[in-house]
């Protein structure tokens, strides 16, 4: 996360992350579902600005700074659907939760600005929530932990403790909550695709069967422990695919685009929809993502992991 005070707000920059290998150890009793995943922070932001007020409110306001898509066959544009203000947006759960906890009857005026995908695997929702409880602990001068609010977010979601994570890489485990730094010494450079239509978390693990094999995470660690970027890019993994595939025809088309492109390896993020490959350098990853936006109608981004 980049923080900034512009006069009296406080602007954060948090990131998108990528899976590049997620596996499914089996269902636990709370519920949810036992795992093993490896991800990265990179370089596409989402903009939170948060601003005082005299009132006690909490109000959150959204806009998707996204491209608009285009209809085939005609040169209207359809935008993008808004991002949910409500009590379900995991930026005013994440604020409240906070509130609450701390005791802070304070009002708050939060604009947010979407540029990550939603309902893509990207975790935007995830990392604006991190984003809110580290940046209104700042705010109001609050002085907690990173473990005090890796606790409070275990309680909003899976992937949020996450992104307050030192390092741009890190092994995660049981829900997501328990996070392993991972200290890589290059940097990767993805090409990241998004179709127009997302699918839903829990759809996705409602589909999911378990297979044969249960793959491991610790050589795909070791790779990129030791810099071996081409080496890692062999061993992506994501079992959450195949259902993705079966509950959305597009994931199916996208990975037999990435198959032709001269990427080092290439894989699902999360539950989808986005679809990344890991490439040579930064300006194959620009080249890469302006062809996919000339013949596909996929949102395409080129993006590094973050320093």
């Amino acid at each position: 996360m980049r923080f900034q005070r512009r006069g009296r707000s406080l602007v954060v920059q948090t990131p998108a992350k990528l899976n590049l290998f997620l596996e499914i150890l089996g269902k636990r009793p709370d519920g949810f579902h036992e795992l093993e995943t490896l991800m990265v922070t990179v370089g596409l932001y989402d903009t939170l600005s948060f601003t005082e007020e005299a009132s006690r409110e909490i109000r959150l306001a959204c806009r998707d700074a996204g491209r608009r898509r285009r209809q085939h066959g005609g040169s209207s544009e359809i935008p993008i659907p808004e991002v949910p203000t409500g009590a379900d947006n995991l930026v005013l759960q994440a604020a409240n939760l906070l509130s609450e906890y701390a005791g802070v009857k304070r009002g708050v005026r939060i604009e947010l600005t979407k540029r990550i995908p939603a309902a893509a695997g990207l975790a935007g929702g995830s990392s604006d929530a991190a984003a809110t409880l580290a940046g209104l602990n700042r705010l109001w001068k609050l002085n907690l932990s990173v473990n005090e609010l890796s606790q409070l977010a275990s309680q909003l979601g899976s992937d949020i403790a996450f992104f307050f994570c030192p390092a741009s890489a890190a092994v995660c485990r049981g829900r997501g909550e328990r996070v392993e730094p991972l200290c890589t010494p290059l940097g990767m450079h993805f090409v990241i695709a998004r179709p127009q239509s997302g699918l839903s978390t829990a759809k996705v693990f409602g589909q999911y069967r378990p297979g044969k094999e249960i793959r491991a995470v610790d050589q795909l660690a070791e790779h990129l422990q030791q810099g071996r970027v081409a080496s890692a890019a062999d061993q992506l993994h994501n079992a959450l695919r195949s259902p993705a595939e079966k509950l959305n025809p597009e994931m199916k088309t996208l990975r037999r685009r990435f198959q032709k492109l001269p990427v080092l390896g290439h894989e699902m993020s999360g539950s989808g929809t986005a679809y990344y490959g890991i490439c040579h350098s930064r300006g194959q990853a620009f080249a890469l993502a302006k062809r996919l936006r000339a013949t596909s109608d996929c949102r395409a981004f080129a993006v590094s992991t973050c320093p």
